[in-house]
């Protein structure tokens, strides 16, 4: 199955900001920039949903196919409003990769609670992936200063993302893949909660400076280990988030 044509507009107009950055003139860096980083961010949300379909229809949940989820457009992935426009707002205004778009498995047609975790795991594991091909291609290619910041920024975003994701918490990826070793009552506690508990996350990593700063050495300690340049992220965010 070929990718959408809205798929490939997102990854064109993501290489789009990546030839802005290497022009000369400042704004042209700065918009570059933020193309490149909300394009390349709402591509990974597309390859982060990809990532669990494609390992559930292995799986056994051939009815993604069905769903579109395997056409990599974006508008399959739920909401539109709540899943991609407001993670990207929250992306754009306060650098928060929030986790973006779903896609609904059918768990009952899955082989066995190995490939329930695998297929949550694969989405995360997207974003790990992403962020470490990033920070190899600046590191092998040696880009431009304004491209080589904005790839190392996407990538550091992934790696927030995939630190995130893997996080024990109901309605993330991490709960998702040790949900199926649950007792009943865990599991309906989840369901419950899976709802409202990623914005109690969000809501104690923003009020909360201590909290967030070790969630953030975290990221940044695994940004390290895939090769990431934590000086070139920074230069990018500052691009990125030009306002401030």
């Amino acid at each position: 199955m070929l990718p959408s044509p809205l798929f490939l507009s997102l990854l064109a107009a993501t290489v789009a900001g990546a030839v802005l950055t290497v022009l000369e003139s400042e704004a042209a860096v700065i918009g570059g920039t933020v193309l490149f980083v909300l394009g390349g961010w709402a591509v990974s949300l597309c390859l982060h949903e990809f990532g669990h379909a494609i390992v559930a229809y292995r799986g056994g949940d051939y009815a993604v196919r069905a769903k579109g989820y395997l056409t990599l457009d974006i508008r399959h992935y739920t909401d539109p409003v709540l899943s991609i426009v407001l993670p990207l707002v929250l992306l754009a205004f306060g650098g928060i990769p929030l986790p973006g778009g779903a896609v609904w498995i059918n768990h009952h047609a899955l082989r066995s609670k190995r490939v329930e975790s695998m297929v949550s795991l694969a989405g995360p594991l997207s974003n790990l992936v992403l962020g470490a091909l990033l920070s190899a291609a600046v590191l092998l290619l040696q880009p431009p200063a304004g491209l080589a910041a904005a790839m190392s920024y996407l990538a550091l975003l992934q790696v927030f993302a995939f630190v995130l994701n893997i996080l024990p918490i109901p309605g993330l990826d991490g709960w998702g893949a040790i949900e199926p070793y649950m007792s009943y009552s865990a599991r309906q506690f989840g369901a419950k909660a899976r709802q409202w508990a990623p914005f109690v996350l969000f809501a104690v990593l923003i009020g909360f400076p201590s909290i967030a700063r070790l969630f953030f050495q975290l990221a940044d300690t695994v940004f390290d280990l895939v090769g990431g340049n934590s000086l070139w992220a920074a230069y990018g965010q500052a691009t990125f988030m030009f306002w401030r």
